[in-house]
């Protein structure tokens, strides 16, 4: 199995005891999640719902915001980041730049 970094959003990192990243191992993002539920249990639950990815929550192995989500490959040394989505703003356009 391959080892991975994997980057833990402000906002599970009361689940990881404060760690910003850690190693896991998987060779797919769903495997990378369930040995993160292992170690730090209830971080499948905040990133799940119903089987699939959360939808405020996308998935970038190695820079790349991935379309495969779960199924998409962990090679060895990648970085995995949950990036959640930003909800806010006015709607308001700014002009176009002349």
């Amino acid at each position: 199995m391959s080892l991975s970094t994997v980057y833990i959003p402000t906002l599970l990192q009361t689940l990881t005891g404060g760690k910003s990243s850690v190693e896991v191992e998987g060779a797919t993002v769903r495997q990378v999640i369930d040995n993160l539920d292992l170690a730090w249990p209830g971080i499948r639950e905040r990133l799940l719902d119903q089987g699939g990815l959360r939808p405020n929550i996308s998935v970038a192995v190695d820079g790349e915001v991935t379309p495969m989500g779960l199924l998409e490959p962990v090679g060895p040394s990648s970085e995995v980041h949950f990036i959640a989505a930003i909800k806010g703003g006015s709607g308001l356009r700014l002009p176009a730049a002349r």
